[in-house]
């Protein structure tokens, strides 16, 4: 133990004396011997340098910072600074007595050294949960809509999670220059890097300073219900909120099957990859939720999908899943997504009804990072993937500093290469092949400034791909796909079509165990309508008549697969509110329900189309829409809870603004509202081209009495009731 710390802090050393940081503090160990021949391991601090004294951080320089920094924390904005992507609900700073890690300067600059500092920043955020994350930009102009619309594409398109100050105010040299400033508690000791500080100085400054409690893993820690499953703690940027209820957001990536004619979105920051073909109809979905599962497309979960590649020989598409720096496979017959690599723990299996319970449950994935070779080799969140000619994958993170040779077949990293001189000696050829596709006359918001050795564009490697006599571009910017034809060198969006297949999203779905438990409905997503009744108990068939806003137009009918239906209390849901009972025999609902499963299962595939499309016309009269629900109560109180997605588009000419209103139905803050605004503005769209989402969230509230009783005072009346709810969504 002593030995390989021994060996550790050596190697720590030797960076720190290798480098220019300048570090306050950092933590030395010694050993002395006792009488019994032990050591007792000690921890103790010394100051040291490796710079000028001219360069060395003041206490008063320190406490300057501090000083600033909390004076701005109460007041969002103000002619002197301003925070963006910063919540006024949540706390995204948790107190003075925390570490924090300031990003300094890095938020205006468009180069491969900024996207490199974000990768490691994310590695240090998901490596050290409590560590308070800040950036802090200097402008001159706070309140530049241009400069608020180029930190809102940053924010976008590297994911940031975490609040960034904007100041007009010179406060200290340190905050001027592009780099890492640790500390904790607001207070000393100070601890600077300059921008090409290695991650694991970064890593071992911010272990030092936090204080690490052992305490025993509370498994209903934070839960609100008796029953509640406990979902993945995921965060995702403020400021750019609004753009989540467009179809697409941040489409990142391009593939193509050109003998099945599909095509592969990765719809990166909705974390679902699309495939639709050269119509644009969508043909199938791959991912529910941000998260990290395997299984059916319906289940599974990716956070932020990126590149794609598509293997003809066992149809199947394989991809990086980004944020959880993981390789994945989709076979495209079984629908089933699988983790390539890292592969998961396998543990001694445990027996027992409770272990199984438990594992059903609460199931997640784990990944074996135990040794230090495996999690050097481990992707360090890769976008780029390319296939070379020996059945390897090429993969590439985004500021193109590594890259990892993996066999495709057994998923093992073969080589890691650094340094993005020795990546174009490797994969250059495939690099430049694939950028070639490009047009020579790209729209102005989609050109990337971003080149590696000389090559530019490089940022769009696997935002371009070719179909028949197309060229498809990734517009995630503009929030579109692009088609431009090579023979009449014209350029459009896709029009896309068949939303049903993409169900309800996850942003709209409130947990089911929460909304029975306690009736939690989604934070985001505002209530729309609220009604009360007094019904007396039985059969209740509820028809929900939706107004949509003036000045839309529904795309297309209303799915059943984009409504979610649930219900609390004393109602329990019925199949279908067209499907009364024919005789008033009493019927449990367990069987009502095979009842209803063995009259679908008669019904051939035709006429299950048949009466799929009839329902969605039924649901669209006079541009209103109509939602059917049918539920059993009992004596005492119940809720019925609707959610739909509703896909509308702009049907006259409007300004962007109109259009963002239309995606913030919950009255999103007007920094929000102005920087999104700008994003599509930069976009030759127009905002009738647009097609985006309008949650609809409907909360029906039932007293029902007790049963009435027939004449001979023992048997109970069954009793049906409708009632019908407007809805306005103007």
């Amino acid at each position: 133990m002593l030995l390989r710390a021994a060996g550790r802090w050596y190697h720590i050393l030797r960076n720190y004396q290798t480098s220019t940081r300048v570090v306050n503090s950092v933590a030395r160990y010694s050993c002395r011997k006792i009488n019994n021949g032990e050591l007792i391991y000690k921890q103790r601090t010394h100051r040291f340098s490796t710079v000028p004294a001219s360069c060395r951080t003041s206490p008063s320089e320190v406490d300057l910072l501090s000083t600033f920094i909390r004076s701005t924390l109460n007041e969002l904005e103000c002619p002197s600074h301003c925070w963006l992507n910063r919540s006024t609900v949540t706390k995204d700073l948790t107190g003075e007595n925390g570490v924090f890690l300031v990003v300094a300067g890095a938020f205006l600059d468009s180069g491969q050294d900024s996207t490199l500092m974000f990768e490691k920043v994310k590695s240090l955020q998901q490596r050290h949960p409590s560590l308070n994350v800040m950036g802090f930009q200097l402008c001159k102009s706070v309140n530049s809509d241009v400069v608020r619309s180029q930190l809102a594409k940053k924010i976008m398109s590297k994911y940031i999670t975490f609040p960034i100050l904007v100041s007009n105010k010179s406060v200290s040299e340190m905050l001027d220059k592009v780099g890492y400033m640790i500390f904790k508690g607001m207070e000393g000791p100070l601890i600077l890097h300059d921008k090409d500080a290695e991650f694991e100085i970064l890593d071992t400054a911010i272990k030092d300073l936090i204080v690490q409690q052992k305490e025993k893993p509370k498994l209903l820690k934070n839960l609100r219900g008796s029953w509640v499953k406990p979902l993945d703690a995921f965060k995702e940027p403020y400021l750019c909120s609004p753009l989540q209820n467009l179809l697409l957001y941040f489409p990142g990536c391009i593939e193509v099957d050109e003998f099945n004619e599909r095509l592969f979105l990765s719809d990166t920051n909705h974390h679902r990859i699309i495939v639709f073909d050269g119509n644009g109809k969508i043909l199938d979905c791959i991912g529910s939720s941000p998260g990290f599962e395997d299984g059916e497309f319906e289940t599974s979960k990716i956070t932020r999908p990126a590149s794609l590649f598509y293997h003809d020989a066992d149809d199947s598409l394989y991809f990086v899943d980004s944020e959880n720096n993981a390789i994945r496979r989709a076979d495209m017959e079984s629908r089933i997504v699988e983790t390539l690599y890292p592969k998961p723990n396998v543990y001694e299996t445990k027996t027992g009804l409770l272990s199984w319970i438990i594992d059903k449950l609460w199931s997640k994935k784990d990944v074996s990072l135990d040794s230090e070779e495996v999690e050097s080799k481990l992707p360090f969140y890769p976008w780029h993937l390319l296939k070379s000619l020996e059945n390897d994958l090429f993969i590439i993170n985004r500021s193109f500093e590594t890259l990892w040779v993996m066999d495709m077949s057994s998923g093992v990293i073969k080589e890691v290469v650094k340094g993005s001189a020795k990546i174009m000696e490797t994969c250059g050829e495939l690099i430049m092949e694939k950028l070639s596709l490009l047009p020579s006359q790209l729209p102005h918001h989609i050109t990337s400034n971003f080149s590696v050795e000389g090559i530019s564009h490089a940022g769009l490697l696997s935002s371009v791909a070719t179909f028949e006599d197309n060229i498809v571009i990734c517009d995630a910017d503009g929030q579109v796909v692009l088609k431009y034809n090579k023979t009449s060198k014209s350029m459009k969006s896709f029009d896309f079509s068949n939303f049903g297949m993409l169900g309800l999203p996850y942003w709209l779905v409130s947990p089911m165990e929460s909304a029975y438990a306690a009736g939690f409905g989604v934070p985001e997503v505002p209530v729309d309508h609220i009604q009360h009744f007094s019904l007396l108990p039985g059969r209740i068939d509820i028809r929900i008549k939706v107004e949509i806003p003036k000045d839309t137009e529904l795309v297309e009918p209303l799915h059943e697969a984009c409504i979610w239906r649930q219900t609390r209390g004393t109602a329990t849901e019925t199949l279908g509110a067209q499907n009364k009972a024919e005789s008033t025999e009493k019927v449990g609902v367990a069987q009502q329900w095979y009842d209803e499963l063995d009259e679908l299962a008669s019904l051939t595939q035709q006429e299950l189309n048949a009466e799929e499309d009839k329902m969605s016309d039924s649901r669209v009269q006079d541009g209103n829409v109509f939602i059917d629900c049918a539920v059993n109560t009992s004596p005492g109180t119940s809720e019925v809870i609707i959610n739909a997605a509703l896909y509308l588009r702009i049907k006259r000419p409007q300004n962007m603004g109109k259009l963002v209103d239309a995606l913030s139905p919950s009255g999103k803050d007007n920094v929000q509202k102005d920087v999104c605004a700008q994003i599509l503005s930069t976009s030759e769209n127009i905002p009738e081209e647009h097609v985006f989402l309008r949650p609809l969230h409907v909360r029906l509230k039932i007293n029902s009495l007790d049963h009435p009783k027939a004449d001979n005072s023992k048997d109970i009346i069954l009793t049906e009731s409708s009632v019908e709810v407007n809805v306005s969504l103007q």
